[in-house]
């Protein structure tokens, strides 16, 4: 007895999921050769075991940068499901970036929206410098952001002139939060790489002051300096996503 296939979602993001299932399904699960990145075991790594092993904390930024460098050399290599695959490898990422967005009447707009800016920004961005997939992340979200700050600037006008809207939040995922830090010119790559790996994934500070070849003290004061940059960035908004109406 054959069983009805389900629908096909509506929403960009749940029809993202279910196309990264597809391609991840037995017999032939899309694979990566992992032998290219240092770190993973060398071997050919199906596409959801691979997903699962970047979102495992004990998997360095290092790592993560170099399998999305190899991911996006995949999907710019002309074939449509290596483009699938990189979007449903930064699902869970995506959904975060939607989440943040805030409640709206509009969510499968701004879901569609999300996911076309990260989709642009696969084809496009610069892989140099850490957080390639925070920033691919960031590109879609500021996306959705423009088309959810039009809406809201168009609902705010009524016959009886201007209501305010509600401002949007401060803070968001911490990737994204350096991410924008960098763009903003408040720290460098390198400063933001520095914070991520040891207050996000807790790698020890004596092992980033070896690898960068200067002593512990030093990696410590680079680090304090660059972290009293972003709190005071962060307190004057400097950081913060865009509000939804601009102040007058």
């Amino acid at each position: 007895m054959s069983h009805p296939v389900p629908a096909w979602p509506t929403d960009a993001l749940d029809a993202l999921d279910r196309a990264f299932d597809l391609l991840c399904r037995p017999p032939h699960p899309l694979s990566m050769d992992s032998r290219a990145v240092a770190g993973l075991t060398k071997r050919s790594v199906a596409l959801d075991e691979l997903r699962r092993i970047l979102l495992d904390p004990a998997t360095s930024r290092t790592v993560r940068d170099e399998v999305w460098r190899e991911l996006v050399a995949a999907a710019r290599s002309g074939q449509p499901a290596w483009v699938v695959a990189a979007a449903g490898m930064a699902l869970p990422g995506l959904r975060r970036a939607a989440t943040s967005l805030g409640p709206t009447r509009d969510s499968a707009d701004l879901d569609a929206e999300l996911l076309t800016g990260f989709l642009q920004a696969l084809r496009t961005a610069d892989l140099t410098g850490p957080y390639v997939c925070g920033r691919l992340i960031a590109a879609g979200r500021r996306a959705a952001l423009r088309l959810r700050d039009a809406d809201v600037r168009h609902a705010c006008v009524s016959r009886n002139g201007f209501w305010s809207a509600p401002p949007a939040r401060p803070w968001d995922h911490p990737d994204l939060v350096l991410v924008r830090a960098v763009t903003a010119g408040v720290i460098t790559a390198g400063e933001a790489a520095l914070i991520g790996s040891t207050r996000l994934e807790q790698v020890p500070l004596a092992t980033i002051a070896a690898d960068a070849g200067i002593s512990v003290a030093a990696a410590r004061q680079r680090r304090h300096r660059a972290e009293r940059r972003l709190a005071a960035a962060i307190a004057c908004g400097d950081t913060s996503p865009p509000a939804s109406v601009p102040a007058r």
